[in-house]
């Protein structure tokens, strides 16, 4: 008999079927035993009568315990009695394929080190699973985007001879004869060759690394970036617009496609923006901070935000514009990369920006240099010039105007779901303290 999955079960009212998952839950009263089954569909409540004389049934049920992997054949039944999804499955076989362990090393209660040292267990409950279908569902409704509009799929390595240009400290490792090799912390050369290439529109989505000591919820050592390079722009301006399409259309298809579970387990309403997000240039940003009484602290890079300032104006912007999100506009060239385009009549201001959502920056972006003697002189002013000589390269041949953005995945699905932390929408967190499993 081929399997039925939970989600199939309201079809087939009054079938035999068989059905395979894990025990989520048992209940043993006088007259009958009831399991909850899960699989990756759903729950099903399976019911086992009793009777006087112990059957190999019952006995088998009885030894269940949560988190075994069962297949159970028997009668689906739809009953609205039935808290498990209204679905009830009478049992008249069931195969015990992995019998669990009896006391489980966490609970819901558990702390969430505990929870990540035990993640595979934490993972079965519906509501971790419902934020990595999300994810799916957002890299899906990304490709789909990019490709109705003409993006290259990218793959760039994540071994570079050369460290980041980003400031972060990099891993690092001996790399035969040439050297030491370092772990990428951005595709961002790689996306500009392409624009050399006259590939024109790209992105790619892999992993990045930070040897930052930062413990924060929003920060890991090792993420998913979402990259994104396009040609012929006429200025940062036209990078913003694209972002803003972009992610409405990948909003747009969460709410459609998971909005009402995300509702009934997270009490999150996923909202697609409508009007153009707000641009604050980064003097106006600390002019409104002033006014509502915010000091940036010291520790902060100067003419930079702290996390708390951003948040508090996500609010003066939601309350004046009704926005999750606005852009973050006109940082000054000593807070931003060497490539980064300068603006003609006043080059100690970048043509950059960063994306925040609900007080949270999720991604960053610029207009690049694309002209070869002012980016050599800028790469030679940070002192760079000889550790990107192969970069500089790019340019030397003609290039277009060109501009594009990096997006943090985790924090995406992280806002979208109004999640604590970074470490629960990531499959398996990385941090300075966190190396396994």
């Amino acid at each position: 008999m081929q399997r039925t999955l939970v989600s199939t079960l309201p079809t087939r009212h009054g079938e035999e079927v068989r059905v395979c998952g894990l025990v989520a839950t048992k209940r043993i009263l006088k007259r009958v035993i009831f399991l909850v089954l899960q699989d990756r569909t759903g729950r099903v409540q399976v019911t086992v009568e009793r009777s006087d004389a112990p059957t190999a049934l019952e006995e088998t049920a009885m030894a269940l315990t949560p988190g075994s992997a069962v297949e159970v054949r028997g009668e689906a039944m739809v009953n609205p009695a039935v808290r498990a999804g209204g679905l009830e499955l009478v049992a008249r076989e069931i195969v015990e394929h992995s019998l669990a362990e009896p006391e489980l090393p966490i609970g819901e209660e558990s702390s969430p080190e505990l929870q990540l040292d035990w993640r595979f267990l934490a993972l079965r409950s519906p509501r971790n699973r419902l934020i990595f279908e999300v994810q799916t569902t957002i890299e899906r409704a990304m490709r789909a985007w990019w490709g109705e509009h003409g993006f290259i799929e990218l793959h760039s390595p994540k071994l570079m001879h050369s460290a980041s240009e980003s400031g972060s400290e990099t891993f690092s490792s001996p790399y035969f004869e040439l050297g030491r090799a370092y772990l990428a912390q951005s595709p961002q050369f790689y996306k500009q060759m392409a624009m050399a290439a006259g590939w024109e529109r790209v992105f790619e989505i892999g992993p990045v690394f930070r040897a930052e000591s930062s413990m924060t919820p929003r920060h890991a050592t090792e993420f998913t970036s979402v990259d994104v390079e396009l040609s012929w722009i006429e200025s940062h301006e036209d990078v913003m617009r694209t972002e803003e399409a972009w992610l409405r259309a990948v909003l747009s298809t969460v709410r459609a496609e998971h909005g009402a579970a995300i509702e009934r387990e997270l009490g999150v309403e996923v909202r697609v923006p409508e009007d153009a997000f707000p641009r604050i240039p980064l003097a106006q940003a600390h002019r409104m901070l002033r006014d509502v009484g915010h000091v940036v602290p010291a520790v902060t890079k100067p003419g930079d935000i702290d996390p708390e300032g951003e948040r508090l104006i996500a609010r003066l912007v939601r309350e004046s514009s009704g926005s999750e999100f606005y852009f973050l506009t006109e940082y000054p060239s000593s807070l931003r990369p060497f490539y980064h385009m300068r603006e003609e009549e006043r080059p100690e201001v970048t043509r950059s920006f960063d994306l925040m959502w609900k007080g949270l920056e999720i991604a960053t972006g610029a207009q690049r240099e694309h002209r070869y003697e002012r980016l050599a002189r800028q790469a030679e002013a940070a002192g760079l010039r000889d550790s990107v000589s192969y970069y500089l390269d790019f340019f030397r041949y003609g290039c277009p105007p060109h501009g594009g953005f990096g997006l943090g995945l985790a924090r995406v699905v992280m806002q979208t779901l109004e999640l604590p932390s970074i470490r629960e929408a990531t499959f398996l967190h990385r941090s300075p303290n966190r190396l396994t499993p």
